[in-house]
């Protein structure tokens, strides 16, 4: 297993630095108050695990600080300074001291570094703003010297546990050529289910799972390996949480249970606001905190107001029209906040069973689709997807170029076809 020091493990995480103009105070932001009000703390070691972690990702960035910008109730009081996590303390302390001792004209040199909306704004509408320079890219370093985080990776090739891919009879190749790596690195599960090894201390079998790069409590970097279940156990409670019957139809129909409610740490006891989601490859229900839920601003080209944004925030199914595709077609669709994928997803399905068709054997089969991964199915495929039977399926391209082959099921509950290397009825 490879060993991540300090500084790789948690400087691929950002925060923020807020200094109040009323007061003249920098201080390390921690979250927003249901008024608006910002929550931040001044420096201080023993608060360093209540601190806000951001995505340095330019993308993910973006979206967090635009949907974090518009929520405070008076966001002209301050200003903001991307900063890495690991070393936001030392640089709020220097910080301070460099403000104290900076007089009012040479304190506007400071907006050079500051996180700009209006260059935020800019980026993600595509219209750059002309001699801006990139904020997004920028984040202090000790208070003074401005250091370049512009990788849209999480992690390093170099800092996979190789290893440990090996035990699990994978490699760099194999996962570039099934299109893999990529999400990996940027911290993300595997979009399909992979088979791995997995030795339970007596035996080796195969097994389909969803694999992710994870950062332990010791620094070091490890393949987080979701195993997929049968079904999920709603008998049982969720972080202290009792599933209602809705909350289980929603969550075995749409993948979202529809609204926020209150978990329990296990390890702390901390009360957690959160929605949650289930995996629909693997059956695990997946908890985000409510601090994490990003709603964007537009969603293809349709800006939402306050009160779409909050009811989106709340975990509940919206209906948006007018939308535009990457194509340039009109489109309407339900949309809802995934917890799993940490974004807001679209219901096709869903909007279908809500014209008034019922869940019958005929319907579910109109939802198996001729292609697949850009492959046209035969007619013997699709016939044997809709009669619940395995198809096999060759010529199948990976990202890379590469070509690949494997089995293929329509998964009725989720109403999309699975994919999977080896056959499982030989299994």
């Amino acid at each position: 297993m490879n060993k991540i020091g300090n500084h790789t493990a948690i400087s691929e995480m950002s925060t923020l630095l807020v200094l109040r103009h009323s007061n003249n105070s920098i201080g390390i932001v921690q979250g927003i108050e249901h008024n608006g009000n910002l929550i931040d703390v001044l420096p201080n070691r023993n608060m360093v695990d209540t601190i806000m972690r951001i995505d340095s990702a330019e993308d993910s960035f973006m979206d967090f600080y635009s949907d974090f910008y518009y929520q405070l109730k008076d966001p002209s009081e301050y200003s903001f300074f991307k900063v890495r996590e690991f070393e936001a303390h030392d640089t709020a302390i220097d910080l301070q001291q460099y403000i104290n001792c900076l007089s009012e004209v040479e304190r506007q040199d400071l907006k050079a570094v500051e996180v700009s909306i209006e260059a935020v704004n800019a980026i993600r509408n595509k219209r750059p703003i002309e001699n801006e320079p990139s904020l997004l890219k920028k984040s202090f370093s000790n208070g003074s010297v401005i250091s370049n985080s512009s990788s849209q990776y999480r992690y390093q090739i170099e800092d996979v546990p190789w290893d440990k891919m090996a035990e699990m009879g994978l490699d760099r190749e194999k996962l570039e050529e099934i299109g893999a790596l990529d999400s990996l690195l940027k911290g993300y599960k595997t979009p399909m289910l992979v088979p791995v090894l997995f030795d339970n201390g007596e035996t080796v079998s195969h097994i389909d799972a969803r694999l992710q790069l994870r950062i332990d409590d010791d620094g070091e970097l490890i393949v987080k390996v979701h195993r997929v279940c049968k079904k999920v156990d709603f008998r049982k409670k969720f972080k202290g949480h009792k599933f209602t019957k809705e909350d289980r139809v929603n969550l075995l129909s749409s993948g979202n249970m529809g609204r926020v409610v209150d978990l329990i740490d296990t390890v702390t006891g901390e009360i957690i606001p959160s929605l949650i989601s289930l995996d629909r490859l693997t059956n695990e229900l997946i908890s985000l905190r409510m601090e994490f839920v990003r709603i964007p601003d537009v969603l293809c080209g349709v800006r939402l107001d306050l009160e779409q944004k909050q009811v989106l925030r709340d975990g509940k199914s919206l209906f948006i029209e007018n939308m535009v595709s990457k194509k340039g077609k009109f489109f309407s669709a339900t949309v809802q906040f995934n917890a799993d994928r940490q974004w807001v997803e679209f219901l096709f399905e869903r909007n279908l069973r809500s014209t008034g068709l019922t869940q019958s054997e005929d319907n579910f089969e109109l939802g198996v689709p001729s292609t697949f991964r850009g492959i046209k199915l035969r007619r013997w495929q699709i016939e044997k997807l809709k009669a619940g039977e395995m198809a096999y399926i060759k010529g199948l391209e990976s990202r890379n170029g590469k070509t690949y082959q494997g089995y293929m099921s329509f998964d009725k509950a989720i109403g999309r076809i699975v994919f999977s290397f080896k056959n499982p009825k030989k299994q």
